[in-house]
């Protein structure tokens, strides 16, 4: 095993000696052994926060991950990330650095990897941003390591209904309404997550989980495994999960076997398939696209079009749906959920895994779905038809593309005035002000990766659309994003975004707009020489943001269309 670590080790008389020995004698201070010296260094990221119940549990599994990988063999450098959390940032000025974080978290793991010459790599992840930022720097530059998703939350109970994260965003919109009260409100805020995990739903958490699984870049069986128990303690497959990682990863090691080998164009086939299939978030096709050019794997919104197209919507999960993670993990986890599709035909059963196996030799023994249920539908009798969850849409409103979410929907055509808003938090006090009618086509736009900066999830506005009980009597438009929470009329990642001059800067109040799902277009329907004069005399606003982290992502973050990223 040729070690890059060993120019800590060092040969005596050796140009650079000298200063091997220095490090040497720093990291016998942090009681590095002889012994350790021969080990393989292993950088073992744990983005742990008390900051939100997605991360709060990750000290715990670092320190038993930080043991395994020992055990296995190696020695582990530890060090943490910055987390934001989006439930918690929603709606205010700090979801604009829920986004970015995802290139700080990748670039603060580039740093740790490099910095230290370590031999291998194992990141740890809950909240949305840092799952797929876990996995950013070992593809960006072809590092042998792995991923571990830190799990999914419990249902919360109240009254004998299940709740999650969402129930509270949705709970405002109805008491808004006058259609639940204070008391109602309250239970709602104070059940909703009974402890550690990410957010319970199919929301972006679950989601990119179960693609990164798909993918090959974690252990089978890993995304479904669920964070804690009842009592908040480390949940005993989670324990099995950081063990088994350990295994993998000294067997990458062995075999030299690098990122590159394993995040091929069709294992990115393989994860849009799972997140599809499932009914994952909108998010995935920002983050997929980030993760394929990390890989330098050619991924673009027509071949994920392509492959929505085919994929059939086989999950029955929240937001649209009954169940929540929990509810898979029950009858089989994600492995089953593969097993399922590789049956079907659906999966690249070729493809490499972390495991050192192909898919389909990982899923040979996989139990089959069990019948009797409702969680998971089969392929022959899908929840929905391909083509029905994940939209690609253009026209002239979004000539590089625009993402909807129909969640099993049947398609049809939508057409409204526009109700335009410069920015999220006009656009909810509408709403809870009763402004919004049905019919209605709200553009929240300068919410953009340039433009917000940041491109804030719209959460707040969606849910209280949901909780009026206009979820789908209102359209809403923005060259923002969305929540893997979101459910309704929604269409997200407008490109160009408002900030470059994109055809939703010119939109008008009142300005009809035709959503076509018979053509996968979505358009300003006004005429084109004024749609044209409009575009001579716009101009772009200031950036009210001319220093600092948003400023330096506003000069470097690419479109929406390609993933958003700043390399």
């Amino acid at each position: 095993m040729k070690k890059r670590s060993s120019e800590i080790t060092g040969t005596p008389g050796g140009a650079d000696w000298a200063e091997r020995t220095a490090a040497r004698s720093m990291l016998r201070a942090v009681r590095f052994s002889d012994e350790d010296f021969e080990k393989p260094i292993i950088a073992l990221a744990v983005p742990h926060t008390n900051g939100t119940p997605c991360n709060d549990h990750l000290r715990d599994l670092g320190d038993i991950l930080q043991r395994e990988i020992e055990a296995a063999g190696g020695k582990a450098i530890v060090f943490g990330t910055p987390v934001i959390s989006d439930g918690i940032s929603m709606g205010s000025e700090a979801m604009k650095y829920s986004l970015v974080s995802r290139e700080v978290i990748a670039d603060a793991i580039e740093l740790m990897t490099e910095g230290y010459r370590v031999d291998g790599v194992l990141t740890l992840s809950g909240c949305d941003k840092t799952i797929p930022a876990a996995l950013m720097p070992i593809a960006r530059n072809d590092l042998i390591g792995l991923t571990l998703y830190g799990g999914s939350i419990l249902p919360g109970l109240y009254g004998g209904e299940e709740l999650n994260i969402v129930s509270s965003f949705e709970a405002i919109g109805a008491h808004a309404a006058g259609k639940i009260d204070d008391c109602r409100l309250k239970e709602i805020e104070c059940h909703a997550c009974p402890g550690a995990g990410s957010c319970g739903g199919m929301y972006t958490a679950n989601t990119m989980a179960s693609a990164i699984e798909a993918l090959g870049m974690s252990i089978p069986g890993a995304a479904s495994n669920l964070a804690v128990e009842r009592d908040n303690r480390i949940s005993a497959d989670k324990r099995l999960d950081a063990a088994r990682s350990a295994r993998m990863l000294m067997g990458l090691l062995q075999k030299g076997t690098r990122a590159r080998r394993i995040m091929t164009r069709a294992a990115f086939e393989n994860a849009l398939t799972v997140a599809w299939a499932l009914g994952g978030s909108t998010n995935a096709v920002l983050h997929l696209l980030a993760l394929a050019h990390e890989a330098d794997v050619e991924l673009d919104l027509d071949a994920i079009a392509r492959v929505t197209g085919k994929v059939p919507l086989l999950g029955n999960f929240k937001p649209f749906g009954r169940y929540l993670m929990n509810d898979l993990h029950r009858i089989g986890g994600v492995p089953m959920v593969m097993k399922t599709l590789l049956d079907a035909g659906f999966l690249h059963g070729d493809c490499l895994t972390v495991t050192g196996l192909s898919i389909a030799d990982n899923l040979a023994d996989t139990p089959t779905c069990p019948e009797g249920q409702d969680i998971l539908y089969p392929p022959e009798a899908p929840y929905a038809p391909p083509g029905q969850h994940i939209r690609i849409l253009r026209g002239n409103l979004a000539p590089e593309g625009c993402v909807l979410k129909l969640s099993g929907r049947k398609p049809g055509s939508f057409s409204g005035p526009a109700r335009v808003f410069e920015r999220e938090e006009d656009a909810l006090q509408a709403i809870l002000k009763g402004e919004i009618n049905r019919g209605d086509v709200m553009v929240i736009r300068y919410e953009g990766p340039k433009g917000g900066p940041g491109m804030r999830e719209m959460l707040s506005p969606s849910a209280a659309l949901m909780g009026a009980g206009l979820g789908t009597d209102v359209a809403l438009v923005t060259d923002g994003r969305f929540s893997g929470g979101t459910h309704g009329i929604m269409i997200g990642h407008v490109a160009p975004e408002a900030q470059v001059g994109g055809t939703i800067a010119l939109v008008k109040e009142r300005d009809p707009i035709e959503i076509n799902l018979e053509t996968n277009e979505l358009n300003l329907r006004i005429d084109g020489r004024e749609l044209e004069k409009r575009r001579e005399i716009w101009q772009p606003p200031g950036s009210r943001y001319p220093r600092g982290v948003l400023a330096k992502y506003a000069g470097l973050v690419s479109s929406a269309s390609e993933g958003a990223v700043t390399s």
